[in-house]
């Protein structure tokens, strides 16, 4: 407990620096995630051909080891900040693309058809229906693609982009269980307040669900 106190005391803003640079690829991560995963999940629900594609292909990167994913961009982006986002953001798609595409699969078709027979078009249908009952599940793929990114993005310092990785590639070099601890700890921590804030801002978002 003493070493733990005395790193803070010492090096308070080298963490803060730390836990920054792990929040910022996190954050860039999904969101680039996002842009790819919900448009594509909308247009494979449109082609049974592409959702197959799209499915199996994501599918299978899921499955892949995050460490697998980050090595095999160094030949191609070299180390950094640029090859962990762009490897984390492959690990957030799966999540967001399944689920946006089952949202769009299970919308209740009575919904759709009142819509239809109240003289709505096609945009006006997509944005006023469509999109807010798909997305609660929507959501859910996001915020299960966060949690997951952040606790990943621990691997990003493997290939020197920083963040809380550093910590605990540092103590596991040094044999300092104190960096171990602190590390470990800030990542479950960060992951378990990310996935609660996004609850709340769920529940706030989508008021009409039980």
């Amino acid at each position: 407990m003493t070493l733990i106190l005395d790193y803070f005391a010492g090096h308070f803003s080298d963490y803060i620096q730390l836990v920054w640079e792990h929040i910022t690829i996190s954050l860039n991560s999904v969101a680039i995630a996002i842009i790819i995963a919900v448009p594509l999940g909308i247009l494979s629900t449109r082609s049974k051909t592409l959702y197959r594609v799209a499915k199996g292909l994501f599918g299978t990167l899921r499955i892949v080891p995050s460490l697998a994913i980050l090595v095999l961009f160094i030949p191609i982006m070299g180390t950094g900040w640029k090859p962990a986002v762009v490897a984390l953001s492959i690990l957030a798609i799966p999540p967001i693309l399944m689920n946006t595409a089952l949202a769009f699969h299970t919308l209740p078709e009575a919904v759709l058809e009142t819509a239809l027979g109240m003289g709505m078009g096609k945009y006006r249908t997509f944005f006023t229906v469509k999109l807010p009952l798909a997305f609660p599940l929507i959501f859910t793929g996001i915020r299960t693609a966060v949690v997951e990114v952040i606790a990943s993005a621990t691997l990003a310092a493997y290939i020197g982009a920083g963040g809380l990785g550093s910590l605990i590639f540092t103590g596991l070099g040094l044999m300092r269980t104190d960096l171990l601890i602190i590390g470990g700890f800030s990542v479950g921590a960060l992951s378990l307040l990310s996935g609660y804030l996004l609850t709340l801002l769920d529940r706030r978002l989508t008021l009409y669900k039980v």
